[in-house]
This record gives C-alpha cells, sequence and structure tokens, in this order.
C-alpha cells in the first residue's frame, strides 16, 4: 500500500521531472493505494479499441496513463505568496477543532482548490 498522497482531484500541479517536465495540468484522478495521479496532458499513451457503439470503426484513442505522485507539485493558488502559481511544497495542519488541512510552506495559508 502507496503512501498517502498530498494532491488531490482537480488540484493544479506541475511536473517536476520525466519527459513531460514543466508541464502543468489538472489531477483527473487519483490513485493512493498504487501512489500514482492522472493529469491532463501528462503520460499520453495509445489504447487500442475493439469496434463498439461509442467507438463503430474500432482504432487507436490517445488517453492520459497514471504517473507517480512524487513527480508532481502543487501549484500555489494565494495570490499574496511569493510563490504564487509557482511550485510549492505543502504540509498538514492540524486545526483545533482536529481537522487537517493543507497548507504552503512558504505563505502559511491553505490550500484550497478551485472549482
Amino acid at each position: 500500500m502507496g503512501a498517502k498522497l498530498r494532491v488531490r482531484r482537480d488540484d493544479m500541479v506541475e511536473v517536476i521531472t520525466g519527459n513531460y517536465k514543466g508541464v502543468r495540468g489538472r489531477i483527473l484522478s487519483a490513485r493512493p493505494r498504487e501512489g500514482k495521479v492522472v493529469v491532463e496532458g501528462v503520460g499520453m499513451v495509445w489504447k487500442h479499441v475493439k469496434p463498439t457503439r461509442q467507438h463503430p470503426r474500432g482504432g487507436r484513442i490517445e488517453r492520459e496513463a497514471p504517473i507517480q505522485a512524487s513527480n508532481v507539485m502543487l501549484l500555489c493558488q494565494n495570490k499574496e505568496c511569493e510563490r504564487y502559481d509557482r511550485p510549492v511544497r505543502i504540509r498538514m495542519l492540524l486545526s483545533p477543532d482536529r481537522s487537517k488541512s493543507r497548507v504552503c510552506t512558504k505563505c502559511g495559508r491553505a490550500i484550497v482548490t478551485e472549482e
């Protein structure tokens, strides 16, 4: 079983290593057990499909493949932060009411997912 992920679905991230280094995208799905995430436009592979009602002729479709969650960093969305719109490390903060929140290490503000 993999470690807990610090990123969630719909977070904006930047790939920090590998063939897609520097590419930004939204997380489409997170797979905590595998320690992987699927990022929009990253890790494209060809999938061969049989003819179905959705694809009457069959053929090949290009889709995203999972990549290691350690290869992406979250982008800080706080406009006052010195690292705004750049990759940041995050930490978990336990509030007095025992709820956890993700916090940017540079500005100390909570990371919120824009929807």
